[in-house]
Formats: C-alpha cells, structure tokens, sequence
C-alpha cells in the first residue's frame, strides 16, 4: 500500500492513464502471459483508483472556486 501512495504522490493524471491504456492494449493483443496479467491487473487498480481520486479531488477544488466566485 506504501507504493501506491508514493504512485499518487508523483504521478500525474495524464501518466496514469497513459499507463492504463498501455496495460488495456497489451490485454487486448494478449501480450501478457498470466503472471504478468495478474500482474498488471493489480497495477491497473491501482492506477485507477488514483486518477478516480484525482477527478474526485479536482471536482471539489472547481466547485468550491465558483462557489467563491458566485460568492463575491
């Protein structure tokens, strides 16, 4: 779990889902054999519970800057 906050602390949305693109073109070419998928299936999670949490993040801080705008 460690590794997975260092990944939200130094990634980038857009490098996550480059990531996961990479990992669902792989699947989709079955380049993985099934260590690897197991693998990159755990990676994946990860990757998108951290662009979840970043959407997630993002929308808060937008609503709350037009709520100060509409405010002033």
């Amino acid at each position: 779990m460690n590794d997975n906050k260092n990944m939200q602390a130094e990634m980038k949305y857009e490098e996550a889902v480059v990531q996961l693109e990479a990992i669902v073109r792989k699947m989709e070419n079955d380049e993985f054999d099934i260590d690897e998928l197991t693998e990159q299936l755990k990676k994946a999670q990860q990757l998108l519970k951290l662009c979840k949490d970043k959407l997630t993040k993002t929308e808060t801080e937008v609503k709350n800057l037009l709520q100060n705008v509409a405010e002033e």
